[in-house]
């Protein structure tokens, strides 16, 4: 066997149906009383139940997460958690919801609760990319790994069968990398083909019945472990074609809308 180097990164995870009501305890368990719910606009029916279920330890919402966390509206929600005092975060969604509370932990130190409605899996990895003047920059760092992942197979319903489809062949795209990847080792390989099976067996059930509550809940778990492998092995070469790529999409977006 070629020597490796495994390194486990520590975070809770809490598994199931019905899982977002525990949000108020897990908010307890980690000391928070006033944390500010982050999601899109498209999100924010879901984010308003997470901050009805946390009760007096909301302190408020802001629905305005986009894609590739760019620095304004980073700014705009730090104004937001500030304004509240706020001790922590609870991000309800997908991946760009997910990247704003890394960006406000980033800056803060504030404790993240992840409640995640795709399967991008950001919310196993200390990656955060960030966008500014067109330009998309990408760091690693412990500061931004979220305390707590709730995975709530409810809240993956009624994600479209075509939306499904993409996310959970991004979040395969995940484990295939970490089978090659620089710092890749035999537990990494071993998530990630598991999750690649998990996710194998989904996809192709939940783009005929989208409430399939098992094979979403297959589809949950592989996310879970492919998010691990881009977290604990890094970045290869399909991440980095992909954030040269939507960097310059949303360059030419930002010059069209001008």
């Amino acid at each position: 066997m070629d020597p490796f180097i495994y390194e486990q990164v520590s975070r809770r995870v809490v598994f199931g149906t019905g899982t977002r009501r525990q949000v108020r305890a897990e908010a307890e368990r980690l000391g928070l009383k006033r944390v500010v719910v982050l999601s899109t606009r498209e999100q924010s029916k879901h984010a308003l139940e997470v901050a009805e279920i946390l009760g007096s330890g909301a302190a408020g919402n802001f629905s305005e997460a986009v894609m590739h966390t760019p620095l304004e509206v980073t700014e705009r929600a730090l104004a937001v958690v500030k304004a509240k005092g706020a001790d922590g975060i609870v991000a309800v969604g997908g991946g760009s919801t997910i990247g704003l509370g890394k960006a406000i932990a980033l800056r803060t130190d504030l404790p993240q609760i992840v409640i995640p409605t795709t399967y991008a899996g950001s919310e196993m990895t200390p990656i955060l990319g960030e966008t500014s003047g067109g330009r998309k920059t990408t760091q690693s760092t412990p500061k931004v790994l979220p305390e707590v992942a709730i995975y709530d197979l409810d809240l993956t319903l009624t994600l479209p069968p075509a939306l499904s489809a993409t996310s959970g062949m991004n979040a395969v795209a995940h484990a295939v990398e970490a089978l090659y990847a620089k710092d890749k080792n035999p537990i990494i390989s071993l998530m990630g083909s598991e999750g690649i099976a998990a996710l194998a067996r989904a996809l192709p059930r939940i783009t005929k019945q989208p409430h399939d509550v098992e094979a979403r809940s297959d589809a949950l778990y592989g996310a879970w472990l492919c998010g691990i492998c881009l977290g604990t092995v890094g970045m290869a070469l399909h991440h980095k074609l992909c954030h040269v790529s939507a960097a310059e999409q949303l360059y030419a977006s930002q010059h069209a809308a001008n």
